[in-house]
């Protein structure tokens, strides 16, 4: 055979298009083909080979025929819902019938299904259920007449729905195990299989009533079958425990409203205000409440409250600020503070106020208890946090003026 070579001007030889013009004559597949075939005719001088049958009667075809002939080849194929027809299946797997090719499948899943080989098993089911499903479709569309062995197809179909769901029930895929089921069920609605299934599969997807139904079906077909009857005790203990979770949840919420509802009747019956900003702090689990019965009426109430120095910038927390305590009692264990190096900050040489509504301060007395304070017609607790400045005596006035000031600018912006 001689070696060829390449002309020199091999570019302009293949006649390169550039991307916006068509390239004249036929496309690059067809080009192949037929520099193939004329190449077979001239090797060594002799005699030209016929081709092979399929590559003749695609010589001088378009490139979009020929990838429509290779289509139809299961090799080739890439349109599989147009090809998965029971001849495909056969040249990739089995010789036979569309039933003798689903039989074969259904008996391979039952072999990876007893060998436990869940995934396996689905596939051959799945393999088996598509060559059916092929000839039913040939059926609807009218390209089969109804045959003597559509009966056995149609019960096949109806084994490997329901084997298929049993690898589903394994593999936890709760919801195809229901759906092969139920497509069970519309071939055969007294399959006892399918409705103990879909009942397990329905108890894994906490859709109670759904397979209670389907337990209950099935039992009335078999009355004795154990598994049913498993199933049935699974069914009433899961619907138990739905219930009782039901009702814990029920009574939390009732006692969480009567907790709200007579936090509210005490801030009331107390005369104390209370207001929530658009964006209040984040305060955890520190809130308002009452002690040490949320229900009872009679408890006490405590607050989350802050102590300011706005003198050094500072503040102290405090969590649970009984109404009944004095700002005193609680002044005696925080005082001295670490950071107060002057020596300024002691019981008997600070003064405390608090905001009033219109803006203002009110000198709060540290022997007076929270309760008295709170009930002042001109404090209001405002995201459920008390706050309290806390300031030396001696500074006490000059920082007040400032507050005043600061206020009236703040006002004047406003307007």
């Amino acid at each position: 055979m001689k070696i060829e070579e390449l002309a020199e001007d091999f570019q302009e030889s293949v006649n390169v298009s550039s991307p916006d013009q068509p390239i004249p004559g036929p496309d690059l597949l067809t080009q192949a083909l037929n520099a193939f075939a004329d190449s077979a005719s001239t090797q060594d001088g002799g005699p030209a080979p016929n081709l092979p049958p399929a590559m003749a009667a695609a010589r001088n075809k378009s490139g979009a025929e020929i990838l429509a002939e290779l289509n139809k080849s299961p090799l080739f194929m890439t349109d599989l819902e147009e090809n998965d027809d029971v001849e495909a299946l056969k040249a990739l797997a089995y010789e036979g019938t569309p039933l003798e090719v689903a039989v074969g499948f259904k008996e391979r899943g039952n072999e990876s299904f007893k060998e436990k080989r869940w995934a396996d098993a689905k596939e051959f089911y799945t393999k088996g259920i598509t060559v059916l499903l092929a000839e039913v479709r040939k059926r609807q569309r009218g390209e089969l007449e109804k045959g003597e062995d559509d009966a056995e197809q149609v019960k096949v179909l109806e084994q490997s729905l329901v084997n298929r769901a049993a690898c589903h029930l394994e593999l936890k895929n709760y919801r195809s195990c229901t759906l092969d089921c139920g497509s069970a069920l519309r071939i055969n609605l007294n399959n006892v299989k399918a409705l103990y299934r879909s009942g397990k599969a329905l108890l894994a997807l906490g859709r109670i009533e759904e397979a209670d139904d389907a337990c209950a079906r099935g039992l009335a077909l078999d009355a004795e079958n154990v598994a049913l009857k498993a199933l049935a005790r699974d069914i009433v203990k899961k619907s138990a425990e739905i219930q009782a979770r039901k009702k814990r949840d029920l009574e939390r919420e009732q006692r969480r409203l009567k907790e709200v509802y007579t936090l509210k009747a005490a801030l009331k019956a107390r005369n104390i205000k209370t207001r929530k900003t658009p964006q209040p702090p984040e305060m955890e689990d520190a809130q308002i409440s009452l002690v040490p019965d949320p229900v009872d009426p009679t408890s006490t109430l405590q607050f989350p409250t802050i102590l300011l120095y706005p003198l050094h910038l500072e503040s102290d927390f405090i969590k649970a600020f009984n109404e009944l305590d004095s700002i005193g009692q609680h002044l005696d264990y925080i005082l001295p503070l670490p950071w107060d190096r002057e020596g300024v900050y002691r019981p008997a040489n600070v003064e405390c106020y608090m905001e009033t509504t219109s803006g203002g301060l009110i000198k709060v007395g540290k022997k007076v208890n929270l309760l008295k304070i709170l009930g002042t017609p001109s404090i209001e607790v405002v995201d459920e946090v008390v706050r309290i400045f806390v300031l030396p005596k001696q500074s006490a006035e000059a920082w007040i003026a400032d507050f005043k000031k600061k206020k009236a600018a703040e006002k004047a912006e406003s307007t």
